[in-house]
C-alpha cells in the first residue's frame, strides 16, 4: 500500500477547501441592490444597544447563503457568512462595540434564495451603541407557559455579555415544588429571596450568599408571603400576602385567569426578625398587591381593589395604583394615602409598580381588569413621570400582544420586560433603552447564540430582573433546607 505525503494531503484539502468557499454564493456580489431593510429575526434593524451586550446573531429562514458585512464610520470591520444564520464571534464583537460606544453600526445584508439565486443586497441598518453598559446578569423563572401542568422549572441567571446560562435553583431541589417569585436587594448577586412551595416549603433568604429558611407563616400574623420587594436598606422586605387561584376556560382567546380571593401587605423586619402589619391593608374589603418600594425606601406604592365575587366578576375587577410613606426607624406605613392610577377615570387595572432608580418614572402594566395580567392580550407597559403625574409614551414597548413582567437596570438606561409578541403563547425577554428625557427606543429580543433558541425553547421566561453580578449559590446549602424531618 502507497503511503501519501501528509504536506500534500494537507494542500489538497487546503485547496478544495478554499475553492469550495470562493465557489460558494456568499463569496461573490449579490447580483441584485434593493432598497428595502432585510426581514431578519430577530429583528435587530434601527435599535439601540448597551455597549457590552452579547452578539446580535440573526437569521433569515429562507436562505441558502448569507453574508452581513459590519461597518464604523465607513470602514468595514467584518464580513461574516452563513447559511441561513450570520454568528459575529463574541472577541471581535465586543471589540467592536468598545470602538464604536456612542456611534452606529451599518450592517448590510445579502441573501441568495430560491427566489433570488444570484443574490439580493438589501439596504444597510443601523444599531445604535450606547454609551451606557447594561448591568451583566439577569435572573429569570423558566417554566411551561400554562402554569396548571408542569415538570420541570427553575430559576436561572443569565450573562448578558455572552450567551452563559446557569441555574441558580431549580425545582429538583425542593422534591419537585414550586420555586417563584425571587427578588434581589439592590441587584446584589448576594442578597436576594425566593419563594419554594411544596413538601418542607418555606421561603429562602440568602443574605452574603448563604441561605436560611423563612418560614413566615409561623409568625404572626401567620401568613405566608407572596409578591415581594426588598427596601433599599436591606433591613426590611415588603410582600402582599396573596390567597391565589387559577380559572380555566374553555371558549375564548384567554385560556386560563389568575385571581385573588385575599391579598393583604406585610412588612418583614429582617433585623428583629418580626412581621409588621397594618390593619388599613390587612382588612377584608380591600385587596392589595403588587408592593414596591421608591428607591429611597421612604415611600411604598401597591395596587389595590375592593373585594369582589371571584372568578364570576373579574370583569369587573379593576386595581388603582396607590402610594403610602413610609418610616424606615419603625417599619411602619404613614398615615395620607394617595391614589396615582383611578380605575374609574382611566379604566383600566394596575399591576408591577415598578420605580426608576432616580425616583422620577414609574413603570407599571394595564390590563382591562383583574390583577395577573399574563394572558391579557391587550396588556402594555405604561409610565408616568412622578413630579406631575404627567403620562409618558411607552408606545416603543408595546404590540399586539401581552407585555407584563419588567424591571429597570441599576442605572435606570436599560428595561427589560417580558412579551408574548413572537407567537402568543410564549413570554420572551425584550430590552428597551431609555434616554434622559423618559423617550424609549426600540426594543430588541434577548441576544440567544442560536437564533433559532427563541421560538425552540419550549419555556416561558418569567419575572425577569437585573443584577450586578453572577449569583453564586452552595447548591447543597438550598436542598439541606428542605430535607428537614
Amino acid at each position: 500500500m502507497t503511503k501519501r505525503n501528509p504536506f500534500k494531503l494537507f494542500l489538497s484539502l487546503s485547496l478544495s477547501l478554499f475553492f469550495l468557499v470562493a465557489c460558494a454564493p456568499g463569496a461573490k456580489e449579490a447580483k441584485t441592490v434593493s432598497n428595502d431593510y432585510p426581514r431578519i429575526f430577530p429583528d435587530y434593524t434601527f435599535v439601540t444597544v448597551p455597549c457590552n451586550i452579547a452578539p446580535l446573531n440573526f437569521s433569515l429562514p429562507e436562505a441558502r447563503q448569507m453574508e452581513a458585512v459590519v461597518s464604523a464610520d465607513g470602514k468595514e470591520l467584518a464580513r461574516k457568512q452563513g447559511r441561513s444564520c450570520v454568528q459575529f464571534p463574541e472577541k471581535s464583537w465586543k471589540e467592536w462595540l468598545s470602538a464604536c460606544r456612542g456611534k452606529m453600526l451599518d450592517v448590510t445584508v445579502s441573501v441568495w434564495t430560491d427566489a433570488h439565486p444570484e443574490g439580493i443586497r438589501y439596504k444597510p441598518f443601523p444599531i445604535y451603541v450606547s454609551g451606557d453598559p447594561i448591568d451583566p446578569w439577569i435572573a429569570y423563572r423558566l417554566i411551561e407557559p400554562g402554569y396548571e401542568l408542569w415538570n420541570r422549572m427553575g430559576i436561572y441567571q443569565r450573562d448578558l455579555t455572552s450567551f452563559e446560562e446557569k441555574a441558580i435553583v431549580t425545582n429538583r431541589q425542593n422534591h419537585d415544588g414550586c420555586v417563584n417569585c425571587h427578588s434581589f436587594c439592590d441587584y446584589s448577586p448576594e442578597n436576594f429571596m425566593f419563594h419554594a412551595r411544596g413538601v418542607n416549603g418555606t421561603t429562602v433568604l440568602v443574605r452574603g450568599g448563604k441561605p436560611t429558611r423563612l418560614d413566615l407563616s409561623k409568625m404572626e400574623p401567620h401568613k405566608s408571603g407572596t409578591y415581594p420587594m426588598w427596601h433599599p436598606s436591606g433591613r426590611y422586605i415588603l410582600f402582599s400576602s396573596n390567597d391565589t387561584h387559577q380559572a380555566f376556560y374553555h371558549f375564548g382567546h384567554m385560556p386560563v385567569e389568575v385571581y385573588d380571593l385575599a391579598s393583604d401587605l406585610m412588612i418583614y423586619d429582617v433585623a428583629n426578625n418580626r412581621v409588621l402589619t397594618d390593619p388599613r391593608f390587612t382588612n377584608k374589603e380591600n385587596m392589595e398587591t403588587f408592593p414596591a418600594f421608591s428607591p429611597d425606601g421612604k415611600q411604598v406604592y401597591f395596587c389595590t381593589a375592593s373585594t369582589k365575587k371571584m372568578p364570576m366578576e373579574y370583569k369587573s375587577l379593576k386595581y388603582a395604583l396607590c402610594r403610602v410613606g413610609f418610616d424606615e426607624k419603625t417599619g411602619q406605613l404613614l398615615e395620607q394615602v394617595d391614589t396615582l392610577y383611578s380605575p374609574a377615570v382611566k379604566g383600566g387595572s394596575v399591576s408591577f409598580p415598578r420605580l426608576s432608580p432616580d425616583g422620577k418614572y414609574l413603570l407599571y402594566t394595564e390590563a382591562a381588569c383583574a390583577t395577573f395580567p399574563i394572558w391579557h392580550k391587550e396588556a402594555d407597559l405604561k409610565m408616568i413621570r412622578l413630579a406631575d403625574n404627567k403620562e409618558m409614551d411607552t408606545a416603543p414597548l408595546n404590540s399586539d400582544d401581552t407585555e407584563s413582567y419588567h424591571a429597570w437596570s441599576s442605572d435606570g438606561r436599560w428595561v427589560i420586560f417580558s412579551s408574548r409578541r413572537l407567537d402568543g403563547r410564549y413570554t420572551r425577554l425584550f430590552i428597551a433603552a431609555m434616554d434622559a428625557e423618559g423617550r424609549f427606543g426600540k426594543p430588541f429580543l434577548l441576544p440567544q447564540k442560536d437564533p433559532a433558541e427563541n421560538v425552540l425553547r419550549m419555556k416561558s421566561y418569567n419575572i425577569p430582573e437585573f443584577i450586578r453580578g453572577e449569583v453564586k449559590l452552595d447548591k447543597r446549602e438550598v436542598t439541606s433546607l428542605f430535607d428537614i424531618k
